[in-house]
């Protein structure tokens, strides 16, 4: 019935086991705008669906209107980029499928199993009759598949030293960093010859200097101001207070992710009064840091960082594998 607890679904009718691949290998074959999230109380809830519907809707419009090509296999792909209801036309495939499949699912769920989802839209304008007065709006969702990928999830526990991040600055910002896209997958395979053998995630940054995001997450630190640098001083059991800190993560513009987990922190920090500023943490200035994070969209949620190492030379991982680079390295504070 499924490959090792996983399950494929297009536009609501399962795939054979057979064809269900990993979800790294699934969307590495599959072209087109995707989100993931989870179940979670049982596996009776998608945790926080509505954002992750808004955001798959959000990053189909952007690459429909500005590279398509990134959204199907078809040569010349094209679809009516005409002001029209692009968000209803894929919450009804979305919710189509979704009710089609996820019966299916659960009945395959052992009882406090959690399953990870991700819903992928990728464009197919073959299915699609232009014969009779061209393009008809009422038919764009056939120009569409839905894909649905499920699998197993066991949610890490959170604090343990072992299920820290750790974190290394190897590459550049992606191209189209507002979409979520799948052609990512294989677009960042060349950064994993710069991993050192204990880091968890790579971090992005155009000039060494100023990071902006991981390849899977968003990037948070909470740092003193600078103002405060020399005025304030923490003993080790002391925290400082609110006002002498900010939490900072890249701004939208500067080429990161609108992830669903980002969005969430600083409505958080906004609500509650914690102080938030959208700016790229500074490596030079990663003394002031006190603590940092990442952000997943609604898998691992928050993950707290150990450690975080980037080259000594920004230039040197161009043409180098891992070991041939010189590291420097900040450790969290205790």
């Amino acid at each position: 019935m499924s490959h090792g607890n996983r399950f494929l679904f297009r536009n609501g009718v399962v795939l054979p086991a057979a064809d269900t691949p990993s979800v790294a290998a699934f969307l590495e074959a599959h072209p087109g705008a995707y989100t993931t999230t989870r179940t979670h109380n049982n596996g009776t809830e998608l945790l926080f669906w509505e954002r992750h519907l808004d955001r798959l809707s959000n990053s189909f419009k952007l690459l429909l209107n500005h590279n398509p090509k990134l959204l199907s296999k078809t040569p010349n792909f094209e679809l009516s980029n005409r002001a029209m209801t692009w968000d209803a036309a894929i919450r009804s495939l979305v919710d189509d499928s979704m009710r089609k499949a996820m019966p299916f699912v659960v009945n395959g769920r052992r009882f406090g199993e959690e399953m990870a989802i991700t819903a992928l839209l990728s464009g197919n304008s073959e299915n699609l009759d232009l014969s009779e007065g061209g393009f008809d709006e009422e038919k764009t969702s056939e120009g569409l598949d839905l894909y649905l990928h499920v699998g197993r999830y066991v949610l890490p526990v959170f604090g343990l030293d072992e299920n820290a991040a750790r974190l290394a600055v190897v590459g550049h910002g992606r191209d189209f960093a507002n979409a979520k896209y799948s052609d990512w997958v294989r677009l960042r395979k060349p950064l994993e010859k710069l991993r050192p053998p204990s880091v968890t995630e790579l971090l992005l940054s155009n000039d060494g200097e100023r990071i902006l995001e991981g390849c899977l997450t968003n990037f948070f630190v909470v740092c003193r101001k600078e103002k405060d640098q020399d005025s304030n001083t923490f003993g080790q059991n002391e925290l400082p207070n609110l006002r002498s800190i900010e939490i900072q993560t890249a701004p939208l513009s500067d080429g990161v992710l609108p992830g669903v987990i980002r969005q969430v922190i600083i409505d958080t920090c906004l609500k509650i009064g914690i102080p938030f500023r959208e700016v790229a943490p500074s490596w030079s200035k990663r003394e002031l840091w006190i603590e940092a994070f990442i952000t997943t969209d609604s898998l691992r949620i928050l993950q707290h960082v150990e450690t975080i190492q980037a080259p000594n030379e920004w230039n040197s991982f161009v043409s180098n594998t891992w070991e041939e680079i010189t590291w420097r390295e900040r450790e969290r504070e205790r």
